[in-house]
């Protein structure tokens, strides 16, 4: 049965107490993080939500305004529109996981830092540990650039590698939707190539022997 975990504002779907206790820990961390400069002017932190064993992960780049305001991923119109194309899927918000690469939203909204970026992968490393997700699709440049370094987004977004067997598909920010319509439609195309090679990467693992199986699941990429 699932139940929901909340941790102040935070909210996780879970279907386990393991899971459940290592995302609140992990939540707290990022809560009290102080790493980066940019701690001492933000409203919340904003960790991420969603089914601690969901098959899909969104990450994104950054907590805009109204994610600061409400210490959740992906609230504005952005996420706004990020909730339908879930649903274009045939599924709900709290079936999937989203976070960003960064859990504080930087100044006017710039772009993250490097530092800030290299000071957040550990989080975001234990958030796949622990959700450990069939797919990981990047939301902008900053996220694709994490798992798919040196491509350009304008090249590589309706696409997808596989390592580990775990599947990355890039796709445009939803964001890029509010400022340049026509991308509008690019991005809902590329949304729907989802459920077609989360089946395929299912049946490729059912063929695979068991032994094999059991090693993959504790195989993360290494991206540093």
């Amino acid at each position: 049965m699932m139940y929901m975990l909340s941790l102040g504002i935070f909210k996780v779907n879970t279907f386990g107490s393991n899971s459940m206790s290592a995302l609140a820990e992990l939540y707290q961390s990022i809560c009290n993080c102080q790493k980066c400069d940019i701690s001492l002017t933000r409203t919340k932190a904003v960790p991420g939500e969603g089914a601690d064993n969901a098959e899909i992960m969104f990450v994104g780049e950054a907590p805009g305004w109204h994610e600061d305001q409400q210490g959740r991923p992906f609230v504005g119109a952005a996420g706004q529109f990020l909730t339908q194309l879930i649903k274009s899927i045939g599924y709900e918000r709290e079936q999937v996981y989203i976070t960003n690469v960064i859990k504080t939203r930087p100044p006017n909204n710039r772009d993250p830092l490097p530092n800030e970026i290299t000071n957040c992968w550990p989080y975001l490393e234990r958030q796949i540990e622990i959700i450990n997700p069939q797919m990981i699709v990047t939301l902008g440049r900053f996220s694709m650039g994490l798992f798919m370094p040196g491509k350009i987004i304008s090249q590589t977004h309706g696409t997808s590698i596989k390592k580990d067997g775990r599947l990355y598909f890039a796709m445009y920010h939803p964001a890029a939707a509010l400022h340049q319509g026509s991308l509008r439609s690019v991005i809902q195309s590329d949304m729907l190539k989802i459920p077609a090679l989360l089946a395929e990467l299912k049946k490729e693992k059912e063929h695979v022997p068991t032994s094999h199986k059991a090693e993959d699941g504790f195989v993360q990429a290494k991206l540093f």
